[in-house]
């Protein structure tokens, strides 16, 4: 999908590109000289918007830790009160990366919690 959205400025910059080249080769001086400069800009930068478009597109979402919001966050402020909670999705016995696993809880007992004792009788 990127791709074709980067078609658009690029088939522009082409299109430009041209008729400047067109424009120049009629002209005289340095104005000639100066055409040949921007025409040739202008296909430097539709090929720098397709070439754009194909390094987005391979790398997808994939972003570094520096990109993200959270990682950014934490590499300014530290881990953030919440923020830990939101990490340990997944299946249960799944930990965050550099976490150590947490021993599983005392399962409650079968019999169930004591009986409180009886009111003493007056």
């Amino acid at each position: 999908m990127i791709y074709f959205l980067a078609l658009i400025p690029a088939t522009v910059l082409t299109i430009a590109g041209y008729f400047v080249l067109f424009l120049s080769a009629r002209s005289e001086g340095a104005l000639r000289t100066f055409g040949k400069y921007l025409g040739f800009w202008a296909f430097t930068l539709a090929g720098l918007v397709i070439l754009g478009a194909i390094f987005a597109a391979a790398h997808g979402r994939h972003r570094g830790p520096i990109l993200g919001i959270h990682g950014m966050h934490e590499r300014l402020y530290g881990p953030c009160q919440g923020m830990e909670e939101s990490r340990d999705i997944g299946p249960p016995g799944n930990t965050p990366r550099g976490a150590t696993p947490q021993p599983p809880a005392e399962p409650p007992s079968p019999a169930g919690p004591p009986n409180p004792a009886p009111p003493a009788p007056r």
